[in-house]
């Protein structure tokens, strides 16, 4: 595997987010629109059009949410399109994340999504047989394909293979091909720099006879006639546009667009963007891919030699799925998991800087949605014990209470969750019980002694972000140390915030550096109902209905199974405990390891009188059962622990059911209340390690 591999995905992801979230304000504007209201769109433009900049979006979450299939089935070369739509099922909550929930036949991924849900799986989901043509041929599975690329780097035929696959999951016919086309020229990007034999490679991949064949002949006609880009669209709106392809948003169309840019470009990151924003029509989607097949090709030299596009986004990623703890995410983790994709696909050990430290920034550039308060923070060589990269905290006169802060979202805003457009949800990834680890270094040219501590932003009952610290630690000029803080009991309030504080006796200028930060440990919470709405956010719905009305959890279900979610893919060892008191239902009780909707260990009360054990994983299957007499409207309390593969069930204190999990064993996860089928109650779930006293 080639050496620049990583900071090449680095780029392919940076280019994706950035074209997305160029192109996002203004998607769906045709030509003359863009022009007359932005002109030539060379740089953001949210500001003007008074929208966020860093938003969610499906082009992204799509993308970086169905290439886990990968990991969730072991990184089979064998991986079928049905896993990778058990994959859909898994993360997507319906009507809430993801996709675009126009209604049957109006959105394609919709339209699939009801299909599997009513057991119509892959390809048939997908299919023109199915779906009818129109519809299958849509643009959604173009926008979500470059990761089958970045994972392969050099190797576009298995990246057009494994696009087909996840393409099939949703679309078919020319969809399929515009994405095979797309994945292998982000996997040939990696080794090959000339466009014209990028797209030799590429159209290698789909059937000669096809339409998406003649289209790319055209646009490379076109560009070889000498046409300017605007009289190449021309061409393009005259041959292939919207008004010749029924839907929502076809794929022709846009595929045109995307090549156009890259031929066009003449190989500058900057001037392929415009080229795609500008000519309008499904702008985001057209610009992320052409973002990320620039960015693998021209490396972060190419993103860089133009205006900032970095800087304003700072590496954030939303990601909103049903593993809510992945929501908080950004552009160097989300490397880090392709990359690590890529390398498991061939056997490798994956990549784990700093120890495996979850802000490590050794990325050029990389902040990892670190924002300065007080301070001017950059990206630097050096000034770590383990790495080759660090953090510096710039800071001048703190004098009169001032502390220069850095920090990084644990949890989205309120503002952000209001942004509108695809909606945000998701869970804190850090919690009360849970140590923090980060090692500063002090500037050997500092003037005196400064002082280091951790620092976390926790929402309150006015659901505003007050400021907690650690324990100080104070440093001479040069001197590194490690501050370790294991959280106290927050009241069941979300951590809005990680960072840390600097503060200097001598109120001069002066740099610390930030070599890493991570947290690790068993949360030690009581979640509850308390003042403001903050509580309520930090749980996933994935249900009908959480009411907060009556009680904090009131729960209701309308058909099928529901839960309601919070915590992390990283915890694995734990007990969980709440009272439920069942008003109508067929199954109800808590869950543990939640990976998304459809994989878990469940502890279920059970309509006619019984206590079951679940594994959820490619369908349901009972571990354990046992009787237990339980009426309506009662309450009983239900713990359960998972250690290593062993899972115990308790029902009102007592152990009912005990197992060991040999068989592909769900290793960590959240929690969650689940639900079949009615109405259930909850007023407290706690959190915490497993004592000898419970076991």
């Amino acid at each position: 595997m080639q050496t620049d591999y990583v900071s090449r995905t680095y780029a392919g992801v940076l280019g994706k987010i950035i074209g997305v979230y160029l192109g996002r304000p203004f998607e769906g504007w045709p030509y003359r629109e863009v022009l007359s209201k932005l002109g030539e769109v060379d740089y953001y433009v949210h500001d003007r059009l008074n929208v966020p900049l860093v938003v969610t979006d499906d082009d992204i979450s799509g993308t970086f949410t169905f290439l886990r299939a990968l990991a969730d089935y072991g990184y089979s070369s064998q991986l079928t399109p049905e896993q990778i739509g058990q994959t859909w099922m898994n993360y997507i909550i319906e009507n809430r994340t993801i996709l675009w929930w126009g209604g049957m036949g109006m959105s394609t991924e919709h339209t699939a999504f009801l299909r599997m849900k009513h057991g119509v799986m892959p390809p048939a989901s997908g299919s023109v047989e199915t779906n009818g043509q129109v519809v299958a041929e849509q643009i959604g599975a173009q926008i979500f394909i470059d990761g089958w690329g970045l994972i392969f780097p050099g190797d576009p035929e298995k990246a057009a293979d494994f696009a087909r696959r996840a393409g099939s999951v949703s679309h078919d016919g020319a969809a399929i091909h515009c994405a095979q086309i797309v994945a292998s020229l982000v996997a040939q990007a990696f080794v090959e720099s000339d466009f014209d034999r990028l797209l030799d490679s590429a159209i290698r991949m789909i059937p000669k006879d096809s339409l998406v064949q003649l289209l790319v002949e055209d646009v490379r006609k076109w560009h070889a006639q000498g046409l300017d880009w605007r009289s190449g669209f021309e061409m393009i709106e005259s041959k292939y546009g919207y008004d010749k392809y029924g839907g929502n948003c076809h794929t022709v169309p846009n595929h045109a667009i995307i090549l156009h840019a890259l031929l066009h470009s003449a190989g500058d990151f900057q001037k392929a963007l415009m080229i795609a924003n500008t000519c309008g029509w499904d702008t985001d989607c057209n610009s992320g891919n052409v973002g990320c097949i620039m960015g693998v090709r021209n490396g972060l030299e190419g993103i860089e030699s133009g205006p900032d596009w970095r800087g304003p986004i700072a590496d954030k990623i939303y990601l909103p799925t049903a593993d809510g703890g992945r929501c908080i995410t950004d552009a160097v983790i989300e490397t880090y998991n392709v990359v690590n994709t890529g390398r498991a696909m061939q056997r490798l050990e994956p990549f784990a800087p700093k120890k495996g430290a979850r802000f490590h920034f050794e990325l050029p550039g990389s902040v990892q949605g670190f924002a300065a308060h007080n301070s001017q923070i950059q990206n630097v060589d050096g000034h770590s014990a383990t790495g080759k990269r660090s953090l510096s905290i710039a800071f001048g006169d703190l004098s009169g209470g001032k502390v220069a802060r850095a920090a990084t979202d644990c949890f989205p805003s309120p503002i952000a969750r209001k942004m509108g457009g695809y909606e945000l949800v998701a869970s804190p990834t850090l919690y009360s019980g849970q140590t923090i680890r980060a090692r500063v270094e002090s500037d050997p040219q500092n003037s005196g002694i400064i002082v280091a501590a951790l620092s976390i932003g926790v929402y309150s009952g006015d659901d505003l972000v007050h400021q907690i610290e650690g324990p100080e630690r104070p440093l001479r000029q040069g001197e590194a140390t490690e501050l370790q803080w294991t959280l106290p009991d927050l009241g069941g309030f979300p951590i809005a915030e990680i960072g840390i504080v600097i503060r200097s006796a001598h109120s001069s200028e002066g740099i610390a550096y930030l070599d890493y930060l991570t947290w690790d440990g068993t949360p030690n919470v009581v979640f509850h109902r308390t003042e403001g709405t903050s509580w309520k956010s930090q749980w996933v719905c994935g249900l009908s209905e959480h009411a907060t009305w009556g009680e904090p959890f009131r729960l209701v279900q309308n058909e099928g199974t529901g839960l309601l979610i919070t915590g992390c893919r990283e915890w694995t060892d734990y007990r969980v405990e709440c009272s439920v008191t069942p008003h109508l239902m067929v199954t109800g009780g808590i869950a543990a390891r939640v990976q998304g909707m459809r994989r878990y260990y469940a502890l279920e009360l059970v309509r006619g009188g019984g206590i079951r054990l679940v594994k959820s994983l490619d369908g349901d299957s009972i571990l354990a059962e046992s009787r237990f007499d339980w009426c309506l409207g009662e309450t009983h309390s239900l713990a359960m622990e998972v250690s290593e593969n062993r899972i115990v069930g308790f029902v009102d204190g007592a152990k009912i059911v005990e197992v060991e999990d040999t068989h592909r064993p769900l290793t960590g996860g959240g929690i969650a209340l689940i639900l079949s089928e009615g109405r259930m109650a909850t007023t407290e779930v706690r959190i915490g390690p497993i004592s000898s006293e419970c076991s």
